[in-house]
């Protein structure tokens, strides 16, 4: 392997090569001045050329002028053309060619993985609107680039948790520390079990994140979703003295979508819900016709709520509240999920007065009128 002194490696490409890359850009950003000032001299040529052939023909036939006083006027009338001519164009190359070399050089710095970089919005009203993009543009690679940071910070600390916890039960085990029994197997299994759900997580948030998620939409009665969802969760909701509440009007339309995400939809905004409230709480499923071509479905608890620092928070990865046990990916999931099916959701809470997630989906009428 090269030694580091050697070849010097930054976001990804050596040194070495970075400087080769930058010099062949610097050079062809030369060649490129020079031509459209080569492009400019012609044109100004062949614009003086023009106006002193049209002059002394003006000179020859409006004037009557001999050849002598036509030929000076005509010389006096070059000059002062060509002296304003290359006026214009030095201040074009200021107005046009200094902004443009400067969104150049700046473009070679993001290339280069430099984010922060910005351009004056100076010169003529298109190069204006082009520093104005490269700025919105460099401003949001920054933002992703800080989110990937983030993301991938989160899930290292995610995926280490159960791992640490894992490592240590089985060499506890293997040293004799712990017995060989099914209790610890057990325990290693659960963080196992966490590793994998937070694995699927992962998948299932890139997938619907990059617009890859395949969805296998179909007429559902999203009632009876509603109720099963609610059975699955009602031994754990018996244990925490928490009773469920669900209501579906009789004349409600099957809904276009693909059941086994809007169940998992469901799970995760219930099993929220349920982390967050006390003994004695309950939890009321509603659903209602929101418009002609969709469904309502509210998920409102008596829990601890959302403070509104969380609340604008609530949709973002990792974000968890306090005392949660998940891996707060939950509801970005669910949101993501929603939005695949052309639906939307939000969220309205206050501290100390429950959480109410609201989401719609395209129900079967809305399919036949569309």
């Amino acid at each position: 392997m090269m030694p580091r002194s050697e070849c010097e490696w930054t976001s990804g490409r050596p040194s070495s090569h970075k400087h080769e890359w930058r010099k062949n850009g610097r050079a062809a950003r030369i060649r490129f001045f020079r031509r459209l000032a080569g492009l400019a001299l012609i044109l100004l040529f062949f614009g003086v050329g023009g106006v002193v052939s049209l002059g002394w023909l003006i000179v020859r036939r409006v004037f009557g002028l001999s050849s002598t006083a036509g030929a000076m006027l005509i010389s006096i009338g070059t000059i002062l053309i060509a002296l304003l001519a290359a006026v214009a164009f030095l201040r074009m190359v200021r107005r046009v060619g200094m902004p443009f070399r400067d969104v150049m050089d700046a473009a070679e710095r993001v290339a280069d993985g430099d984010y922060t970089v910005l351009v004056a919005e100076t010169g003529p009203p298109p190069i204006r609107s082009l520093a104005r993009s490269f700025n919105t543009m460099t401003a949001r690679l920054a933002s992703h680039e800080q989110a990937r940071r983030n993301l991938m910070a989160d899930v290292a600390h995610e995926l280490r948790t159960p791992l640490t916890i894992m490592q240590g039960k089985l060499e506890g085990l293997l040293d004799g520390v712990y017995p060989r029994e099914d209790v610890q197997l057990t325990e290693i299994l659960e963080e196992a079990n966490v590793l994998s759900r937070l694995i699927e997580d992962l998948r299932t948030l890139a997938l619907s994140e990059t617009g890859a998620l395949t969805l296998e939409k179909e007429s559902t009665d999203i009632g009876e979703l509603a109720h099963e969802v609610v059975r699955a969760f009602a031994t754990q909701a018996s244990e925490q003295q928490i009773a469920f509440d669900v209501d579906v009007p009789v004349n409600l339309p099957a809904a276009v979508i693909d059941a086994v995400r809007i169940r998992q939809v469901l799970n995760n905004l219930v099993s929220n819900a349920l982390q967050h409230t006390p003994p004695g709480g309950s939890i009321q499923i509603r659903l209602a016709i929101a418009n002609e071509a969709g469904i309502l479905v509210e998920i409102q608890d008596t829990g601890s709520g959302m403070s509104e620092e969380d609340l604008k928070r609530a949709f973002e990865r990792f974000q968890k509240g306090s005392g949660s046990r998940g891996s707060g990916l939950g509801l970005t999931i669910a949101r993501n999920l929603v939005l695949a099916h052309g639906g939307d959701m939000q969220a309205a809470s206050q501290p100390g007065s429950g959480t109410t997630m609201r989401f719609t989906l395209p129900s079967q009428s809305g399919r036949k009128q569309t």
